[in-house]
């Protein structure tokens, strides 16, 4: 960051006195320039015994698999971007369950928020950032091709969540390189 979107004047990165880290300050107006994490919402939708996975045409790795997800939107709660998300990139209505996982993506400055989902009907296509959406059995899942961490580790908690019988949720912090 390099100017103040309020007043347009430089900013600096100073502690803001009462605060502990370095944030961007305004000099001239005083406005602190926080800077938190980015949600991406995500849903594992099964039909029947096959999951719902996309190939994504856009980078990041574009040409791998995984499943739809992307940034919540203002306005919209983390189920709704989810199922969003699932509409946009796989053309798939889903039925929104339980909360699977939530992943720290430190190095990208994201969190990342995965749902189970039931798709109602086996209909579903490529959407604009997908090349090819497919239905998976656990047994089929392309899993060296998986686009991101965040993804398997969502993938993996919703087949030991299927095994089980149960809804567990993971907390977990995704493998990558700490900012800082």
């Amino acid at each position: 960051m390099k100017f103040c979107s309020e007043c347009g004047r430089s900013v600096i990165r100073t502690i803001p006195e009462g605060d502990t880290r370095e944030r961007y300050v305004c000099p001239h107006c005083g406005t602190v320039h926080y800077q938190n994490p980015r949600i991406v919402a995500g849903c594992v939708a099964e039909y029947q015994d096959s999951i719902l996975l996309c190939k994504r045409a856009i980078e990041p790795r574009s040409g791998f698999w995984t499943v739809p997800a992307g940034f919540m939107e203002l306005d919209e709660t983390v189920a709704e971007a989810a199922a969003r998300e699932t509409l946009e990139e796989a053309e798939a209505h889903v039925e929104m369950g339980a909360l699977i996982a939530v992943v720290d993506v430190l190095q990208a400055r994201q969190v990342h928020v995965f749902f189970a989902g039931i798709l109602p009907v086996p209909e579903f296509g490529a959407g604009a950032e997908s090349l090819a959406t497919a239905l998976f059995t656990p047994d089929e899942i392309p899993w060296q091709d998986i686009a991101f961490p965040s993804v398997r580790i969502a993938l993996e908690q919703f087949l030991l969540n299927r095994k089980n019988g149960r809804q567990d949720l993971r907390l977990c912090t995704a493998p990558g390189r700490p900012v800082g």
